[in-house]
């Protein structure tokens, strides 16, 4: 239950850090974003991402595109779960999809993991993690979805 309310906490942060109109977003960093892994991360991240040019942000091991996807890296990985796993970019993506049609999508089995929000009315969800899962892929697999979807609606 803690899980579930801070991930719709962490929803409502990013969803109103996307409404602001500065040109820098401001995020809260993840509690382990000074993990030398969120380093080798961030710096790869790309300058634009689904058609949307990356914005500067404020926070240590983060990322944002346009007003439609955020990145934070350093997020406490998620345990065993039922909710929907989807593998885009060689990734399992842990999928929040009860703000849709914004998904809050998190990685499965990587450590640290690392959070993605999207808004589907701007971007599709599949283009920005099929785009990041190389990335995310530097992390770690410690495990793996035992069922696994490869596209969101």
């Amino acid at each position: 239950m803690h899980r579930r309310v801070s991930a719709l906490l962490a929803l409502g942060v990013l969803g109103a850090a996307l409404i602001g109109c500065s040109s820098t977003v401001s995020l809260d960093p993840g509690p382990d974003a000074n993990d030398p892994l969120c380093a080798e991360v961030t710096v790869r991240l790309p300058d634009v991402l689904a058609g949307q040019d990356r914005r500067w942000t404020d926070a240590q091991a983060t990322g944002a595109w346009g007003d439609a996807a955020l990145l934070v890296c350093g997020v406490t990985p998620p345990g065993p779960t039922e909710a929907r796993c989807i593998t885009l970019g060689g990734v399992d993506w842990i999928v929040d999809e009860s703000e849709a049609p914004r998904y809050l999508v998190t990685s499965y089995g990587r450590e640290p993991a690392v959070q993605v929000f999207v808004d589907n009315e701007i971007v599709s969800p599949n283009d920005v993690l099929t785009a990041l899962g190389p990335i995310v892929s530097l992390m770690p697999k410690t495990a793996e979805c035992t069922s696994t979807e490869t596209l969101l609606p």
